[in-house]
């Protein structure tokens, strides 16, 4: 490659990768439980990584402490809600995407009676009633956990972080995973996934076992026991061939079972209650510790930690200091108590197992092993049931319960993000709950030829379809404007209790608007039905990509003219003929023709058996998606409705098809060996589409508005400046408190006193008393600003005195570095002078310069720790320490030079000696065969292998020696017959010089 493209390419690869490089690329990932969160990290030279919190620790409450003036996260809340837990919001997942009516708020609200709930007139959701101004909904609390999650991981990364995997329950519904999305755009946080818990789990579990996995399908169960819910979930591990990058491996999820409120926070709460009703039955006081909201958020505090100590341990001593009006709480709880008190929770354990397997249709004999997730499955108790459950006597625990899912949702985010390569584990998530669309017709009945309503269903998504995927639903029989309905499917699955927690069963009303106009714009065309366009992406959620009116025209198409009749024509031409021009209407149907793709196969029989099939099969037509590539398998619907597995997408750019008796007859012709034209040809058909206009209704629970969401955003970032201004005064607070007991604690000491009069140190002390005064009296309440506006001014009034001290501190080093330097510089000048003149490397102007820095370096040294000397402490210093490192600088920078010139020089040549057998043209010696292969040379049968290559010290200089062809090194011919090289000696230079230099 020359070199000046070589150069342009370097520098075009080097403006490439600079912004690349200056933009941040960390990606982060929020394993959100209900009790804690797990924050994992990737960025460059950073593989998946856990977040450490301030306190140093891998995970972090989820608790928000909402003051009047103060926020608190972490420990912080943690502690308040003990003291105070009107003000601490916890466990408030469960009221996400639900109305206040919902049994899940209604049992929120019995088991954390302190917070208060009100409604949300705009959407009928739960609000947080922290005083009659301010009041938040869940979403914002959410926000407020994943805005603090992003600082965590921020500071972890040093450089900021925008895109996130978030990890959601399994169960949850759209209105759930939509609230979700809600949180984090209030937080301003990209999500690149909402990723199901056991998903993410499984793709951890399979990611580092990778090599185990091979074409044979291994069943394996994650049993996820946390403190808020229980959830089973059967993966699937398989290698599948891919288009794009060959055999990958990939995990489907097969099955599914939950249940929603057993989890160990239930455990906790009624162990909670049991220690209550010991402290009332001591009788210490009248009063009932249960209506106290403060006693009863410590004794639930100390259900945590004796549930955690009776996991390892048959009993345990509750104690509690102050529990009630200062009295102490102290009793003992066995294991067995422990128990019988969540004998009922047990009973339910297997339940999400059989949930499971009935859906996956597969038996435990299938499942190769049982895993244990989460913290609540410690409870020995909880190991025993589900050993007898799956009849096995091993649980699985070889993956780390805890972190698990956040690893696997951070390895998720890197294969998302663009700024990372990972190694390709495909993902088959399934949609627990099915969903459907519903839409009615008028029919007339044939005998009474009276009109009725009939009311059809049409499957979207199946239960346990996996997504994300797309799909496309045709309506064959409308030709004006109509709506349709999109809700849940068969939900009889779910039990009594997690139907009415399940909410609305109607998720959306769609009014189609423009579809009549598209009928009598193209009336002359055949339709093709009203499609609309489904996406469930790969958070899970359904949205409604388009709907459209698709119309097929058929187009008129020139006869072609024979080959004679165009020669006559461009003859007639050519003579001034006339010319025959195309029109324009044959032209743009040409065009048309060429562009629009020919509708997909069988759509002309679909159409045809259509209209003999009854009216369910000819109103709604449903498309099967393909998901990441891949067709899903074709499935019936409904009232025998055939589904089609096309793209619209794909289907444009499929090449045009001959028909059949197109193909037919150019065999026959080919057989005849004749060329003859084509005759009654079909005629060809493009394709027409219209958009059609979509007006959506949610009914299953309102979104916010873009006006609330902007409102919420500008609560929870006034929320942070306020957090931002309250840590700035607090570190101004505490510089200003540290700068007066360390400035006065330095006016006695021996080294600050010789630098001042009696009067700058009056008046330095007088400063200093009267800015503690002030900060005893006002300044704790103070403004920033008035802060930093203190400690600057003594910090001017002090910054003589820090600075002759900090001079005469700096003295001893810099005179002694300054002396080596000119004792070193002297003895290399001297040696520079004395190399032979023949050997000179160095010019005279070179080393009068040398000496010329030396002697002024010398002077300026003594004159002025002369004058220095003469001066008081207390006067300002004339000796500076930045002036004697500009004059070590000046002097290394000369003799560096002179170094690195000794050090690349080339030796002078020595004169070549005149022979007295040569002529005035050198003429040449050319030894005899005898003397060539003579003493001290080889004959070619004696040659010897090439040597191995130097040694990076030795290369330079073989290097040397080889290349070197020039007069610097001469040949002559010794008396035996060899041949001598020699070059002369470089100039000597003393190597420990140099090294000290």
């Amino acid at each position: 490659m020359d070199r000046p493209i070589m150069w342009c390419f370097f520098l075009w690869l080097l403006g490439a990768l600079i912004p690349f490089q200056a933009d941040s690329v960390a990606v982060m990932s929020v394993d959100l439980g209900s009790e804690w969160m797990k924050i994992a990290i990737v960025k460059p030279g950073v593989p998946m990584e856990i977040v450490l919190n301030k306190e140093s620790r891998r995970k972090t409450p989820v608790a928000v402490c909402l003051k009047e003036n103060e926020r608190l996260f972490e420990d912080g809340a943690m502690g308040m809600s003990v003291k105070n837990p009107k003000v601490v919001f916890r466990y408030f997942q469960d009221l996400l995407g639900k109305e206040l009516g919902n049994p899940l708020v209604e049992l929120y609200q019995k088991r954390f009676p302190e917070h208060q709930l009100v409604k949300d007139e705009s959407r009928g959701t739960s609000l947080f009633k922290i005083s009659d101004e301010l009041r938040y909904s869940p979403e914002e609390i959410l926000g407020m956990i994943l805005n603090y999650s992003r600082n965590l991981a921020q500071d972890f990364a040093e450089q900021p972080i925008k895109d996130a995997v978030i990890t959601v329950p399994a169960f949850f519904n759209q209105a759930e995973r939509r609230a979700v999305l809600q949180a984090a755009q209030m937080a301003n946080l990209k999500v690149l996934q909402l990723i199901n818990d056991n998903t993410a789990v499984a793709l951890n579990y399979g990611v580092f076992r990778r090599k185990d996995i091979n074409s044979t399908a291994q069943n394996v169960m994650f049993y996820d026991m946390g403190s808020g819910s229980t959830v089973a979930t059967i993966v699937t591990y398989q290698t599948v061939k891919t288009k794009e990058s060959g055999t990958q491996p990939q995990l489907q999820i097969r099955g599914v079972g939950f249940d929603r409120t057993l989890g160990g926070l239930e455990m906790e709460l009624r162990l909670r209650d049991h220690l209550a009703e010991l402290f009332n039955k001591q009788q210490k006081t009248s009063k009932d510790v249960r209506e106290n909201p403060r006693a009863m958020a410590k004794l639930l505090k100390e259900a945590g930690r004796v549930k955690t100590v009776l996991s390892a341990n048959v009993d345990h001593m509750a104690q509690v200091e102050g529990l009630l009006e200062d009295l102490d709480f102290k009793a003992r709880v066995t294991r067995l108590e422990f128990e019988a008190l969540c004998s009922d929770l047990f009973e339910r354990v297997p339940g999400p197992i059989q949930q499971a397997l009935d859906v996956a249709e597969m038996t435990m004999d299938e499942i190769e092993q049982v895993i244990l997730v989460g913290g609540a499955t410690r409870v020995p108790k909880v190991q025993e049931v589900l050993q007898k459950a799956i009849g096995r006597e091993e649980l699985g625990k070889n993956i780390n319960a805890d972190e698990a899912a956040g690893m696997g949702a951070v390895y998720q985010a890197a294969a998302l993000s663009k700024a990372f390569k990972v190694k390709p584990f495909l993902v088959r998530d399934a949609a627990i709950y099915p969903i459907q669309v519903e839409f009615s017709r008028a029919v007339e009945e044939e005998e009474e030829g009276v009109k009725s309503i009939k009311h059809n269903k049409r499957i979207l998504f199946q239960r346990m379809s996996p997504y994300p995927q797309r799909k496309v639903i045709t309506f064959n029989r409308y030709t004006d404007d109509f709506e349709f309905y999109v809700n849940y499917g068969d939900v009889s699955f779910l039990s009594e209790h997690d139907a009415r927690v399940f909410g609305s069963l109607n998720l959306t009303t769609v009014k189609l608007t423009g579809v009549g106009s598209s009928f009598k714009k193209h009336s002359d065309a055949e339709s093709k039905g009203i499609k609309a366009h489904f996406n469930m992406d790969e958070s899970g959620v359904l949205y409604l990509d388009r709907v459209e009116s698709v119309f097929e025209a058929v187009v008129e198409e020139k006869e072609e003219e024979s080959t004679l009749t165009k020669l006559g024509n461009t003859i007639s031409s050519l003579f001034g003929g006339g010319r025959s021009e195309p029109k324009e209407n044959e032209t743009e149907t040409a065009q048309e023709e060429e562009e629009s793709p020919p509708e997909a196969k069988k759509e002309d029989d679909d159409d045809d058996g259509a209209k003999k099939a009854s009216d369910d099969s000819q109103d709604a037509q449903e498309d099967e998606a393909k998901s990441d590539g891949e067709k899903a398998e074709a499935k019936e619907g409904e009232n025998g409705e055939q589904q089609e597995d096309k793209d619209q997408a794909n289907e444009e750019s499929k090449p045009k098809e001959e028909s059949k008796e197109e193909t037919a007859e150019k065999e026959e012709s080919k057989t005849d060996g004749k060329e003859t034209s084509i005759k009654n040809k079909l005629p060809k058909k493009s394709k027409i589409s219209e958009e059609i206009g979509v007006e959506l209704t949610v009914n299953d629970l309102l979104d916010p508005t873009v006006e609330q969401i902007e409102l919420s955003k500008k609560k929870l970032q006034d929320l942070t400046d306020r957090d931002l201004e309250k840590h700035e005064h607090e570190k101004m607070l505490n510089s200003l408190e540290a700068f007066i007991f360390e400035t006065q604690d330095k006016l006695y000491q021996e080294e600050y006193q010789n630098v001042i009069t009696e009067d700058e140190k009056d008046q330095i002390s007088g400063k200093l008393s009267e800015a503690s005064s002030w900060l005893d009296e006002e300044g704790y309440s103070a403004a920033t600003k008035d802060l930093k506006e203190k400690l600057s001014e003594l910090k001017k009034l002090c910054k003589a005195m820090f600075f002759k001290v900090e001079e005469r501190r700096k003295w001893p080093d810099r005179l002694a570095a300054l002396d080596s330097m000119l004792n070193h510089s002297t003895f290399f000048l001297k040696s520079a002078r004395m190399i032979p003149e023949d050997e000179q490397i160095f010019t005279e102007v070179e080393l009068n310069t040398l000496e010329k820095v030396l002697n002024e370096t010398t002077a300026w040294k003594n004159d002025t720790v002369a004058d220095q000397e003469k001066l008081s402490p207390t006067e300002k210093p004339v000796l500076l320490s930045k002036d004697i490192e500009a004059k070590l600088g000046l002097l290394d920078r000369e003799v560096k030079y002179l170094l690195n010139k000794a050090k690349f020089a080339k030796p002078k040549p020595k004169p070549k000696e005149k022979s007295s057998n040569t002529t005035a043209d050198q003429e040449k010696v050319i030894p005899s065969k005898e003397e060539q292969v003579g003493e001290g040379t080889q004959s070619p049968e004696e040659a010897k292998p090439a040597e191995e290559p130097p040694t990076e010290g030795e290369s330079a200089d073989k290097k040397n020696e080889e290349n070197d062809s020039s007069p610097e090194a001469t040949t002559s011919k010794e008396p035996d017959g060899k041949s001598n090289t020699e070059a002369p000696e470089s100039p000597k230079i003393d190597s420990h010089l140099e090294d000290e230099l």
